[in-house]
């Protein structure tokens, strides 16, 4: 026997629940504006639901802050704060995951994942997977010592991905100060906003791969340092192995970051070049020594970042699984989606939790509509991180799950 998680079975029989769905599912959220109190009626518990999540991972493994962060950062940096960097590559498009700056190294998914399930159970089909990032990457820097910013919410999710934007936009460690500049001012940021930012790898860890052409060909950094990483990232070999960006305090959000750079000991070339007898040398140095003026810089420059393209309105999609998109009435990316009668399909999900039985039923005419009476299916779509989703058909002609 199938055990249905997400909706219980009065929930089914609830006509105008399923109206209300239904129509975020087809027209999104209105509002073309972000804002702070986005969803203090439609999900009053999210921001604490988050918070829990974050909160418990990051106690469990520190450095998942810093990986939630950069997820957050990862995202925003290619067409704009979409969550495109959650999705799964398709046959109609190349994501983002497997992108040079993000293959083997991005981190945290199987958190967002945690998130948005509870989150679906919470207020399904209402919150998005963009603005779960943007919350969980606050949280996760307030979680290691760090400053607390208001997150603007209201975004929406993108329907594709691209693994040439996320190569061409998203800065690299072996950027020279100009190139960084440039970068980040082709996303509106300034030299001193670049500065503020790049001090969020005062948490963190790199792979050897970011940082060996550093340690073995670089002049401007400290020898005792570079001796004291050669022995975990040796000049051949040893790709993944990691150290921290900062080497005195890498899990507590502070300003050590900068004060490393005054003695040479950036892990990344990328930033030491932010202290390299340049422009924002200064920047450096003031950071260095008041750590309150880089808190309060990083959260601003955090909120515009936020800021960045957002989906709004009717762009985009409130995504049901944040690795997939929405497909509705029509055949699934992944192949696996059935079509009911007439080619009449409406979605409705369901988690079934990983290990109870296989919902594949097969068609029948013994089950039926509970609005209006007509013969339905349960359809199965494929196992997913989270469990199974299951989708329930209907094509009555007075059925509110009517799609043609």
């Amino acid at each position: 026997m199938v055990m249905i998680k997400s909706f219980s079975s009065s929930a089914i029989q609830n006509v105008f629940s399923f109206r209300l769905i239904l129509l975020v599912l087809l027209f999104g959220l209105s509002s073309a504006q972000l804002s702070s109190n986005f969803y203090s009626s439609s999900c009053p518990n999210l921001l604490s639901t988050i918070k829990t999540a974050v909160n418990s991972a990051v106690s469990n493994e520190a450095r998942m802050g810093a990986s939630l962060l950069r997820l957050h950062f990862h995202d925003c940096f290619v067409n704009g704060c979409d969550a495109s960097v959650l999705l799964d590559d398709t046959a109609n498009f190349t994501g983002e995951q497997n992108a040079g700056p993000n293959v083997n190294s991005l981190r945290g998914l199987d958190v967002i994942d945690t998130i948005k399930s509870q989150v679906e159970k919470l207020c399904p089909a209402t919150v998005s997977c963009a603005d779960i990032l943007s919350v969980a990457a606050r949280d996760s820097v307030v979680a290691l010592g760090g400053p607390s910013w208001t997150v603007l919410l209201g975004r929406r999710d993108s329907t594709t991905a691209s693994a040439s934007a996320a190569n061409n936009n998203l800065p690299g460690p072996g950027l020279s100060l100009s190139a960084l500049i440039t970068a980040f001012s082709n996303k509106g940021f300034t030299a001193k906003e670049l500065v503020a930012l790049s001090g969020s790898h005062t948490i963190g860890q790199a792979r050897c791969t970011t940082f060996r052409t550093r340690l073995y060909n670089d002049a401007d950094i400290n020898a005792s340092f570079a001796t004291s990483l050669k022995a975990n990232c040796p000049s051949s070999g040893g790709d993944n192995n990691i150290s921290p960006l900062d080497t005195v305090t890498p899990t507590s959000f502070d300003n050590n970051y900068f004060k490393n750079l005054l003695t040479q000991k950036g892990l990344l070339h990328s930033d030491q070049q932010l202290f390299s007898g340049g422009s924002t040398d200064s920047q450096v140095n003031a950071y260095s020594s008041n750590s309150a003026s880089f808190m309060n810089d990083f959260a601003s420059a955090m909120v515009k970042m936020g800021n960045l393209s957002p989906l709004t309105g009717t762009n985009g999609q409130i995504r049901l699984n944040w690795l997939i998109t929405n497909t509705i009435g029509t055949k699934d990316q992944i192949g696996k989606f059935e079509v009911v009668d007439n080619n009449c399909v409406y979605r409705m999900s369901y988690t079934i939790m990983l290990g109870t039985a296989d919902p594949t039923l097969s068609r029948t005419k013994a089950v039926r509509c509970s609005n209006c009476g007509h013969e339905q299916a349960l359809i199965k779509k494929d196992f997913f991180r989270s469990g199974l989703i299951v989708w329930e058909a209907c094509c009555g002609e007075g059925s509110v799950y009517q799609y043609e």
